[in-house]
Protein backbone atom coordinates (compact mmCIF):
# COMPACT_ATOMS: atom_id res chain seq x y z
CA UNK A 1 0.00 0.00 0.00
CA UNK A 2 0.90 2.77 -1.03
CA UNK A 3 1.66 6.23 1.08
CA UNK A 4 -1.07 8.09 -0.98
CA UNK A 5 -3.18 5.38 -0.11
CA UNK A 6 -2.42 4.96 3.96
CA UNK A 7 -3.27 8.88 3.54
CA UNK A 8 -6.43 7.86 2.10
CA UNK A 9 -7.31 4.95 4.05
CA UNK A 10 -6.61 7.09 6.99
CA UNK A 11 -9.12 10.73 5.94
CA UNK A 12 -11.82 8.08 5.22
CA UNK A 13 -11.45 6.20 8.90
CA UNK A 14 -11.51 10.29 9.84
CA UNK A 15 -14.47 11.29 8.20
CA UNK A 16 -16.35 8.09 8.77
CA UNK A 17 -15.29 8.43 12.71
CA UNK A 18 -16.45 12.11 12.69
CA UNK A 19 -19.94 11.23 10.71
CA UNK A 20 -20.38 7.87 12.99
CA UNK A 21 -20.34 10.58 15.74
CA UNK A 22 -22.52 13.20 14.04
CA UNK A 23 -24.62 10.56 13.57
CA UNK A 24 -24.07 9.29 17.12
CA UNK A 25 -24.44 12.67 18.36
CA UNK A 26 -28.01 13.66 15.79
CA UNK A 27 -29.58 10.17 17.57
CA UNK A 28 -28.64 11.27 20.66
CA UNK A 29 -30.42 14.71 20.45
CA UNK A 30 -33.33 13.33 18.76
CA UNK A 31 -34.11 10.68 21.29
CA UNK A 32 -33.47 13.35 23.76
CA UNK A 33 -35.94 15.86 21.47
CA UNK A 34 -38.51 13.10 21.52
CA UNK A 35 -38.61 12.45 25.30
CA UNK A 36 -38.70 16.22 25.82
CA UNK A 37 -42.33 16.36 23.16
CA UNK A 38 -43.18 13.34 24.61
CA UNK A 39 -43.24 14.79 27.93
CA UNK A 40 -44.70 18.16 27.33
CA UNK A 41 -47.20 16.03 25.36
CA UNK A 42 -48.30 14.51 28.85
CA UNK A 43 -48.10 17.56 30.26
CA UNK A 44 -50.28 19.03 28.24
CA UNK A 45 -52.48 16.48 28.06
CA UNK A 46 -52.35 16.48 32.09
CA UNK A 47 -53.44 20.27 31.86
CA UNK A 48 -56.05 20.00 29.35
CA UNK A 49 -57.20 17.24 31.70
CA UNK A 50 -57.46 18.79 34.39
CA UNK A 51 -58.99 21.93 32.71
CA UNK A 52 -61.98 19.89 31.54
CA UNK A 53 -62.75 18.27 34.72
CA UNK A 54 -62.57 21.91 36.58
CA UNK A 55 -64.81 23.18 33.56
CA UNK A 56 -67.52 20.37 33.91
CA UNK A 57 -66.97 20.37 37.37
CA UNK A 58 -67.96 24.48 37.44
CA UNK A 59 -70.92 23.43 34.76
CA UNK A 60 -72.35 20.44 37.10
CA UNK A 61 -72.51 23.54 40.09
CA UNK A 62 -74.19 26.02 37.83
CA UNK A 63 -76.66 23.51 36.39
CA UNK A 64 -76.83 22.18 40.06
CA UNK A 65 -77.56 25.82 41.47
CA UNK A 66 -80.10 26.57 38.12
CA UNK A 67 -81.75 23.15 39.29
CA UNK A 68 -81.52 24.11 43.17
CA UNK A 69 -83.30 27.54 42.49
CA UNK A 70 -86.14 25.85 39.96
CA UNK A 71 -87.20 23.63 42.38
CA UNK A 72 -87.06 26.16 45.59
CA UNK A 73 -89.64 28.39 43.18
CA UNK A 74 -91.92 25.57 41.99
CA UNK A 75 -92.27 24.75 45.84
CA UNK A 76 -92.85 28.31 46.95
CA UNK A 77 -94.95 28.06 44.24
CA UNK A 78 -97.16 25.13 45.42
CA UNK A 79 -97.08 26.66 49.04
CA UNK A 80 -98.23 29.74 47.62
CA UNK A 81 -101.52 27.82 45.75
CA UNK A 82 -101.73 25.65 49.01
CA UNK A 83 -102.37 29.04 51.40
CA UNK A 84 -104.45 30.76 48.60
CA UNK A 85 -106.27 27.79 48.69
CA UNK A 86 -106.77 27.71 52.19
CA UNK A 87 -107.39 31.43 52.81
CA UNK A 88 -110.15 31.47 50.01
CA UNK A 89 -111.73 28.23 52.22
CA UNK A 90 -111.68 30.64 54.91
CA UNK A 91 -113.24 33.44 52.97
CA UNK A 92 -115.76 31.27 51.97
CA UNK A 93 -116.12 29.90 56.04
CA UNK A 94 -116.46 33.03 56.86
CA UNK A 95 -119.01 34.38 54.00
CA UNK A 96 -121.56 31.56 54.42
CA UNK A 97 -121.32 31.78 58.48
CA UNK A 98 -124.84 34.08 59.81
CA UNK A 99 -123.51 36.14 62.81
CA UNK A 100 -125.51 36.35 65.64
CA UNK A 101 -127.38 39.43 67.61
CA UNK A 102 -124.39 39.27 69.73
CA UNK A 103 -121.49 39.70 67.43
CA UNK A 104 -123.49 41.95 65.20
CA UNK A 105 -123.95 44.37 68.17
CA UNK A 106 -120.50 43.97 69.52
CA UNK A 107 -119.16 45.05 65.16
CA UNK A 108 -121.94 47.93 65.24
CA UNK A 109 -120.84 49.13 68.58
CA UNK A 110 -117.13 48.89 67.53
CA UNK A 111 -117.49 50.98 64.52
CA UNK A 112 -120.10 53.77 64.81
CA UNK A 113 -118.04 54.22 67.83
CA UNK A 114 -114.86 55.27 65.84
CA UNK A 115 -117.01 58.17 64.55
CA UNK A 116 -117.06 61.43 65.42
CA UNK A 117 -120.38 62.19 64.33
CA UNK A 118 -123.71 62.21 66.25
CA UNK A 119 -125.82 60.07 63.31
CA UNK A 120 -124.19 57.44 61.11
CA UNK A 121 -125.26 55.26 57.99
CA UNK A 122 -124.90 51.33 58.53
CA UNK A 123 -123.84 49.08 55.44
CA UNK A 124 -124.46 45.37 56.20
CA UNK A 125 -124.62 42.24 53.77
CA UNK A 126 -127.54 41.91 52.53
CA UNK A 127 -128.61 38.51 54.91
CA UNK A 128 -127.51 40.54 57.76
CA UNK A 129 -130.07 43.50 57.39
CA UNK A 130 -133.11 42.05 59.43
CA UNK A 131 -130.28 40.79 62.08
CA UNK A 132 -128.86 44.48 62.40
CA UNK A 133 -132.15 46.57 61.62
CA UNK A 134 -133.53 44.16 65.09
CA UNK A 135 -130.01 44.85 67.17
CA UNK A 136 -130.32 48.52 66.16
CA UNK A 137 -134.20 48.78 67.33
CA UNK A 138 -133.39 46.73 70.75
CA UNK A 139 -130.44 49.29 71.69
CA UNK A 140 -131.86 53.12 72.61
CA UNK A 141 -128.13 54.64 71.85
CA UNK A 142 -127.59 52.85 68.63
CA UNK A 143 -131.32 53.57 67.31
CA UNK A 144 -130.70 57.67 68.29
CA UNK A 145 -127.35 57.20 66.23
CA UNK A 146 -127.79 54.90 63.68
CA UNK A 147 -129.99 57.03 60.59
CA UNK A 148 -130.10 53.74 58.08
CA UNK A 149 -128.85 50.24 57.68
CA UNK A 150 -128.70 49.99 53.68
CA UNK A 151 -127.26 46.45 51.76
CA UNK A 152 -123.49 46.39 50.96
CA UNK A 153 -120.96 43.87 49.17
CA UNK A 154 -119.24 42.07 51.94
CA UNK A 155 -118.71 38.79 53.48
CA UNK A 156 -120.38 39.64 56.79
CA UNK A 157 -120.06 42.37 59.48
CA UNK A 158 -120.37 46.31 59.26
CA UNK A 159 -119.37 49.40 57.85
CA UNK A 160 -120.21 52.53 59.87
CA UNK A 161 -120.43 55.81 58.07
CA UNK A 162 -121.04 59.44 58.99
CA UNK A 163 -124.30 60.83 57.55
CA UNK A 164 -122.22 62.86 55.14
CA UNK A 165 -120.13 60.65 54.11
CA UNK A 166 -116.89 61.96 55.27
CA UNK A 167 -115.79 59.07 57.45
CA UNK A 168 -116.00 55.37 57.44
CA UNK A 169 -115.03 52.64 59.89
CA UNK A 170 -115.01 49.72 57.61
CA UNK A 171 -115.70 46.67 60.34
CA UNK A 172 -116.32 43.85 57.38
CA UNK A 173 -115.20 40.21 57.63
CA UNK A 174 -113.14 41.01 54.90
CA UNK A 175 -111.26 43.67 56.32
CA UNK A 176 -110.95 41.56 59.53
CA UNK A 177 -109.38 38.58 57.56
CA UNK A 178 -107.00 41.00 55.33
CA UNK A 179 -105.78 42.78 58.70
CA UNK A 180 -105.86 38.62 60.33
CA UNK A 181 -104.19 36.58 57.54
CA UNK A 182 -100.74 38.19 56.96
CA UNK A 183 -100.18 37.90 60.68
CA UNK A 184 -101.17 34.59 60.82
CA UNK A 185 -99.54 33.63 57.48
CA UNK A 186 -95.79 32.65 59.63
CA UNK A 187 -98.19 30.07 61.73
CA UNK A 188 -100.16 29.00 59.01
CA UNK A 189 -96.99 28.00 56.79
CA UNK A 190 -95.57 26.39 60.11
CA UNK A 191 -98.41 23.90 60.86
CA UNK A 192 -98.80 23.14 57.04
CA UNK A 193 -95.52 23.05 56.13
CA UNK A 194 -93.13 22.73 59.14
CA UNK A 195 -92.00 18.87 57.54
CA UNK A 196 -91.00 20.80 54.05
Amino acid sequence: MSGMEKIGDAVLDKVKAEADAIIAEADAKAKEDIAAAKEDLSARIKAEKARLVEASRAEASRILARSSIKSRQQLLAAKADIIAEVTGKVKQAVARARISEKGMAALIKEAVSGLAARKAILFVAKGDIAVARKVVAADKKLADMVAEVKETECSGGVIAEDTEGKTRIDNTFDTRLDILLPKLMPQVSKELFEDL
